[in-house]
C-alpha cells in the first residue's frame, strides 16, 4: 500500500526524506542529528544483532561510518493514522572500504506530537 491509497497518509517523499537524514548523519558522522530521528524506544535489528538507540547513536562516537549511499525501490504501508512501514533498498559503501554493499531496510516511523520518529528498523542483506 502507498500513500497514494491511503490520503491520511503523508506522501512517500516525506519518508524517503526522513531515512535520507538518518543515512546523511552517518556520513556526515552527525551523532546529534542521527538522534533527533530516533525514538528512545528504538529497535534495531541487524545482522550483527539488537541496537538500542543509544547503540544506533553510539556508532558515530569516531566519526562517520558511511562514506556514500543510494536510496531506491521505496515503498510505503500505513499502519494506523500514525504509523509507517517505510521500506526500500539501500546501496552505500562503508568508510575506509572500497566495496559496495546492498541490504534492503524496513523502518517503522511514528508520529509523535508533531514529529516522525523511527522506532524500530531491520536490515537484511540483499542476495548478490
Amino acid at each position: 500500500m502507498t500513500s497514494e491509497h491511503n490520503p491520511e497518509l503523508p506522501p512517500l517523499s516525506v519518508f524517503l526524506s526522513l531515512e535520507r537524514s538518518v543515512w546523511q548523519a552517518l556520513v556526515d558522522g552527525d551523532a546529534t542529528a542521527d538522534a533527533a530521528l530516533l525514538a528512545p524506544d528504538f529497535l534495531g535489528v541487524y545482522p550483527s544483532g539488537f541496537s538500542d538507540k543509544a547503540g544506533h547513536v553510539g556508532q558515530l562516537a569516531t566519526g562517520p561510518t558511511i562514506a556514500e549511499f543510494e536510496l531506491s525501490q521505496t515503498r510505503i504501508m500505513g499502519l494506523g493514522a500514525d504509523q509507517v512501514l517505510f521500506s526500500y533498498r539501500a546501496d552505500f559503501t562503508r568508510v575506509g572500504r572500497s566495496d559496495a554493499e546492498q541490504m534492503y531496510v524496513s523502518s517503522l516511523w511514528v508520529r509523535r506530537g508533531a514529529a516522525w520518529v523511527n522506532v524500530f528498523s531491520q536490515d537484511t542483506p540483499a542476495a548478490m
